[in-house]
């Protein structure tokens, strides 16, 4: 393969990249433009907040995933001593 024909080569493939990066950025220019305005669509979404009640079962839920786990682990080490 020549010089030339390397050349020839990239300059198709250097082509290929500045066509994709076109459309590429056609298509971001577009998202962006869409995604203006969504913004003020979810600007009026309401925040969600948790009641006190759902926090506590929240947190129950977590310190009996905790203790289970502790549980696992020295059931392992008892195990793992012989």
């Amino acid at each position: 393969m020549g010089v030339s024909e390397i050349l020839a080569q990239l300059d198709r493939e250097i082509a290929q990249l500045q066509q994709a990066r076109a459309l590429l950025s056609g298509a971001a220019a577009a998202k962006a433009g869409k995604a203006a305005t969504l913004a003020g669509k979810k600007a009026a979404k309401k925040k969600r907040n948790l009641t006190p009640e759902g926090r506590k079962r929240i947190a129950e839920a977590v310190k009996r995933r905790w203790a289970e786990q502790k549980k696992a682990a020295g059931e392992q080490k008892k195990g793992s001593g012989k």
